[in-house]
């Protein structure tokens, strides 16, 4: 039997015995032959000369027999310690119910540890659901990206000294403008020196007609 159940049982036992101590003093109050259940023995304590007596008779009753008569034949025990009813052939159960009844108390005891394990994991888990959203929430704000040191310029000066010439429009000036400065040079090239040059050489030609 599980030692809360022993230990329960027991002090029920001895606060019975308490208040039963001024009856088990005096003779068997239930007259020569002894009550066959609890149903009997109550019977037999209606008959009591006073309310203090009927009071004390009928917990020695409770006491003597655990079982209580059913309409149909049979008893029914009760096991506070469960809350549950079982019917047994007596007044009181014998060793095989009981030790039917202590077994059920076991498994009883063990369901119990697991419904309070399942209901705190199941808490737990809502806890953790209940979080989880506000979590979300906070890794869903942008973090501003760090833009690389020098790629704006990079960008802009490849922009410049490369021009992509192959998706230009045709008539655009800045694609024309290469072939323009290529032309001008070509130009130069073909007609011989700038006139500043003509300028300084033209004193000594003249110098050398005076001198003829």
């Amino acid at each position: 039997m599980n030692a809360s159940r022993k230990s329960a049982l027991l002090s029920a036992a001895i606060v019975c015995c308490a208040v039963l101590a001024p009856a088990r003093s005096q003779a068997q109050w239930w007259g020569a032959r002894a009550p066959a259940d609890y149903e009997e023995c109550a019977e037999a304590a209606e008959k009591a000369a006073t309310k203090e007596a009927k009071t004390t008779q009928l917990a020695e009753c409770g006491v003597k027999f655990a079982a209580r008569r059913k309409p149909g034949g049979g008893y029914r025990y009760f096991d506070f310690m469960q809350n549950r009813h079982f019917d047994i052939a007596g007044p009181n159960p014998t060793p095989e119910e009981q030790k039917h009844i202590d077994e059920q108390y076991a498994e009883y005891l063990r369901r119990e540890r697991k419904s309070a394990i399942t209901a705190a994991f199941t808490q737990k888990q809502q806890q953790l659901q209940h979080a989880a959203p506000e979590k979300e929430k906070k890794s869903a704000v942008p973090i501003p990206a760090s833009k690389p040191r020098g790629a704006t310029e990079g960008t802009v000066g490849s922009a410049i000294s490369r021009p992509r010439t192959a998706s230009c429009p045709s008539d655009s000036f800045s694609c024309n403008w290469p072939r323009l400065a290529e032309g001008i040079k070509d130009f130069k090239k073909l007609f011989g020196a700038s006139p500043d040059k003509a300028k300084r050489g033209r004193p000594s030609a003249e110098l050398a007609t005076s001198n003829q």
